[in-house]
């Protein structure tokens, strides 16, 4: 694998797989453009060299079919903004032969998305998975990815992916294609990089004690992150709706609250390994509870054991975050996915405020503290403390699973894994 560090692009065509899912509003206005900035970096260093870029990314999930609300259209004078350049738009990513082949050092080439095709993510399009046919129609459909990511590498030089959001997947944009490109010819972006950098720093570089903080409603979603965890971490932090069902696992009772009653068995296997393995595990011992689920609700502090019928605890009460503060204020290392509560509604953000506090205070006395996943990125971004954490990931499923312990096959493919 190449270094885009090291590499000079000069006179080369570089097609980069980048993440440009960015949010629109109604009218087709980007309301977020984090990452198109996180970008530019990998792009301008092309443009930089002296090379020529062409630029493909999905947005939405319209399900190989064309749907105008999901173009990329949209964002292309954006993009040609935060470049400071031209940016030429190819209508459909697979007849850009002619477009591709007229670019020139410096020229800019943004593709549609490629999600218009259903070769993109490889799935039968109209057929069930149970129907007999269906594994006929899978070998079809991966001979027709593999096509289309030839083609898609036909217009290039070299390949750069720096769209971590989607390295879980196993597209043809985000790891097929690399596949036609010798190791001197493809590699990953500047945020690419990084990302893999942090998830490294949190997983394989850890500096005592190390702290993990897990929300979120389910424990069933968190269960592989949790479990790769317990073998690393000397504080586990669940939060969120997760900890009812840690309470009724106990034998308490939550109300209305959130919980998975298939998985209380689950819940106390979890209580028992941390036990065996040393963990400290934090869970929620108080909670601010709501009469309904609205900001403007009836509240009451209660023991997360106790809460009333027809109550339902929406976050952590003012005990549970001073034993949150206590784990995480003395940590060196720090990984923050999901929130304490619904930080969405402004009179339920006190849990997870003082969760971002104590990673900020933390952060200052010398750890290094990786949030990600979307909520978590959210919030932070919420209370204005992105700038103070040592790093924000881009990727939600794809940091998940990196955490989890999986192997990303858009970073395998381009490491020739």
């Amino acid at each position: 694998m190449a270094s885009i560090e090291n590499f000079n692009f000069a006179g080369k065509k570089a097609i980069v797989r980048v993440d440009f899912n960015v949010p629109l509003d109604e009218n087709g206005k980007i309301t977020d453009d984090t990452r198109i900035r996180g970008a530019l970096p990998t792009l301008k260093k092309i443009l930089s060299d002296g090379g020529s870029l062409i630029i493909m990314s999905h947005m939405g999930k319209p399900k190989g079919k064309v749907n105008p609300k999901m173009s990329l259209s949209q964002i292309k004078d954006a993009v040609a903004q935060a470049l400071g350049t031209d940016v030429a738009f190819a209508e459909d990513c697979a007849t850009a032969d002619d477009m591709a082949a007229a670019l020139k050092p410096g020229q800019v080439l943004l593709l549609e998305n490629l999600r218009f095709h259903p070769e993109e993510e490889g799935k039968p399009v109209g057929i069930d998975k149970e129907d007999p046919a269906y594994a006929d129609a899978k070998k079809e459909m991966k001979a027709r990815q593999t096509e289309f990511a030839k083609h898609l590498a036909s217009y290039a030089d070299v390949y750069v992916n720096d769209a971590f959001g989607t390295a879980h997947r196993r597209h043809a944009s985000t790891a097929v294609v690399a596949d036609f490109f010798d190791n001197d010819h493809k590699m990953l972006g500047y945020l690419m990089e990084k990302e893999v950098k942090a998830v490294d720093n949190v997983l394989n570089n850890i500096k005592r004690p190390f702290t993990a903080i897990m929300g979120g409603s389910k424990v069933s979603t968190k269960i592989g992150i949790i479990e790769n965890l317990m073998d690393k971490v000397d504080n586990l932090i669940l939060c969120g709706g997760m900890t009812y069902t840690f309470a009724k696992a106990l034998g308490g009772h939550v109300g209305l609250s959130i919980c998975e009653n298939d998985k209380l068995d689950l819940a106390l296997d979890i209580i028992k390994k941390a036990k065996e393995k040393g963990v400290n595990l934090v869970l929620g011992t108080d909670c601010v509870a709501a009469d309904s689920f609205s900001n403007d609700a009836n509240t009451m502090v209660c023991n997360v054991m106790e809460i009333p019928e027809g109550w339902e605890g929406l976050d952590a009460g003012p005990n549970t975050r001073k034993a949150f503060a206590a784990a995480i204020l003395p940590s060196k290392t720090i990984l923050w996915n999901g929130p304490a509560g619904v930080f969405e509604f402004d009179n339920f953000t006190a849990g997870s405020r003082a969760i971002a506090d104590a990673v900020v205070e933390a952060t200052k006395n010398g750890a290094f503290s990786l949030v990600g996943g979307g909520d978590s990125v959210a919030c932070v971004n919420k209370f204005g403390l992105a700038d103070e954490v040592s790093y924000v990931s881009t990727g939600g499923g794809a940091l998940l699973e990196a955490i989890e312990g999986k192997v990303l096959p858009g970073i395998a493919a381009v490491k020739g894994e």
